[in-house]
């Protein structure tokens, strides 16, 4: 089980609704699993565990539209413990529940780490926008990105006890950023494992349009610096975006990059530009690749009819890491994964189609990207979903992945820039 712990520095008198259910377990002398937390969700938006019946009071959840602020205003100021969540996973106290993390080798499977952080930062979202005086949210708060995840640890054991902390650290006028630690249990301390920096948005009971969110009022130094961090990642990705290379040319020295890359792989004897030879210790880029197909079954979706993301993030994440496997030929930890877009949600009954490319490598890092899109057999359409980047680390040198095309090396390059983000920081 997956306990949970609502941490606030109100009296038990104004216990709000939000913690019922954990309070109602802990009062049963058992500490509640990660399908209450779900349940809880349920509750907040109206949804339900029937398919047929979520269908339906998804239907009726647009009625909802009227208790939406008109304005932020409107809204009263949240303080950051007011969100913070604290969440337990008893990995070495319960045994039986290391079955549905444990790898073959012994180890945690990361995306169902990625899973539960992504159900976390919704629920932390939903507790800064609390509101004693509606039995039901009108928000419909989804992941929009998951801004940066840096590995603080590379091995997460498997008969550990595990422990999540989370708040919300920024607002924007519909969207939160919620921060996240993980550690485990080992040596009769606590070890930092991971942080985690998720953007989530709010949006309209029919989740078509934006809506306002509660601002947040920072108490002390500390919490106006993460404010203030705040800030600067969300103009840290508005210029990441401004420069993309789907927008602008690279830069000059990218470009001399790209012709050096070019120039090492002319074939000398015939100076031609279309005989190219692969330089030693080298892999095509071509060569690099693997791709997957899931069928977007109804056990898959979250609380608003959708496919879960963190499942999107679980299955992204198990087939970039098999790529960078076969790549490097050995077991590569995850050292960050950095970026991931949500730019379409992906519809119940999907063909969603997977494809893994490492992009970029240094020394013993890989640097992995995975496309994932929808495709319709009907109007034989495909649509992008999601953008997942991944940086791996071997245990030892691995091949230089090597370009041939023109759009093969402006993956080449924003694999360089995405990896370069993740030594500097």
């Amino acid at each position: 089980m997956l306990s949970v712990r609502f941490l606030s520095l109100r009296s038990a008198s104004s216990l709000t609704s939000r913690s019922l259910c954990i309070a109602a377990a802990a009062n049963h002398g058992r500490a509640p699993d990660m399908a209450e937390v779900r349940n809880r969700l349920r509750e907040i938006v109206g949804a339900s565990t029937n398919w047929s019946d979520h269908q339906q009071a998804m239907a009726e959840r647009v009625s909802l539209s009227s208790k939406l602020a008109k304005s932020q205003s409107e809204l009263p100021a949240k303080r950051m413990k007011d969100s913070f969540l604290e969440v337990h996973l008893p990995l070495g106290s319960e045994p039986e529940l290391r079955e549905k993390y444990l790898t073959y080798h012994n180890t945690v499977r990361f995306g169902r780490i990625l899973e539960d952080l992504d159900s976390l930062a919704v629920l932390i979202s939903y507790s800064h926008t609390y509101n004693s005086a509606l039995k039901r949210s009108p928000l419909s708060i989804v992941t929009a990105l998951v801004d940066k995840i840096d590995m603080r640890q590379h091995v997460i054991y498997p008969d550990c006890d595990i422990k999540f902390t989370g708040q919300v650290t920024w607002v924007g006028r519909s969207s939160i950023e919620a921060k996240m630690h993980m550690s485990q249990y080992r040596d009769g301390a606590y070890s930092p494992v991971l942080d985690a920096t998720f953007v989530m948005v709010a949006r309209d009971p029919a989740n078509k349009r934006a809506a306002f969110v509660n601002p947040l009022k920072p108490e002390g130094p500390e919490e106006e610096k993460l404010l203030q961090e705040g800030e600067a990642n969300k103009s840290r990705r508005v210029e990441l975006s401004t420069a993309s290379l789907l927008k602008v040319a690279p830069a000059d020295e990218e470009r001399r990059i790209i012709h050096d890359l070019f120039l090492n792989t002319l074939d000398t004897n015939t100076v031609s530009f279309r005989s190219r030879i692969l330089p030693p210790k080298s892999v095509w880029m071509e060569d690099a690749k693997l791709k997957g197909l899931e069928i977007c079954h109804p056990q898959q979706r979250n609380i608003f009819n959708r496919i879960f993301g963190g499942f999107l993030m679980r299955k992204a994440y198990e087939l970039g890491w098999a790529n960078a496997c076969s790549f490097g030929g050995c077991r590569p930890s995850l050292v960050a994964v950095d970026d991931i877009l949500f730019q379409k949600p992906v519809e119940i009954g999907s063909l969603l189609m997977l494809s893994s490319q490492v992009c970029y490598t240094q020394g013993k890092y890989i640097q992995v990207r995975v496309h994932s899109e929808v495709f319709d057999p009907l109007t034989q359409q495909h649509n992008t979903t999601n953008i997942f980047h991944y940086t791996f680390a071997s245990d030892r040198d691995v091949p230089s992945i090597v370009p041939r095309t023109y759009g093969e090396s402006m993956l080449y390059l924003d694999g360089k820039r995405h990896f370069n983000q993740t030594v500097e920081s």
